[in-house]
C-alpha cells in the first residue's frame, strides 16, 4: 500500500475499536429481582444497546498519515 500523501510504500494497517451504549444496569437488575425474583435480574439487560464498531486504517510509517482505502 502506498501513502497518498507522500508516496511511501511502508504503510501498516491498524484497527480502531469504538463502543457506544450502556452495559448491564445494576439498578434495573435489582429492581427486577425485587419485583419478579431471579427472573427479574434479566431486566437489567433490557435495552442495553451496546454497540461495537471496528475500523481498519492504513498508517504511513514515514509521515504518519492515517487513511482508508
Amino acid at each position: 500500500m502506498t501513502c497518498p500523501k507522500c508516496g511511501c510504500k511502508e504503510c501498516q494497517i491498524i484497527n480502531e475499536v469504538t463502543t457506544t451504549g450502556k452495559d448491564f444496569s445494576v439498578g434495573k437488575g435489582c429492581c427486577g429481582y425485587i419485583l419478579l425474583g431471579p427472573l427479574g435480574v434479566l431486566c437489567g439487560a433490557c435495552g442495553k444497546g451496546k454497540r461495537t464498531v471496528n475500523r481498519a486504517y492504513w498508517v504511513c510509517s514515514q509521515c504518519g498519515n492515517k487513511f482508508r482505502v
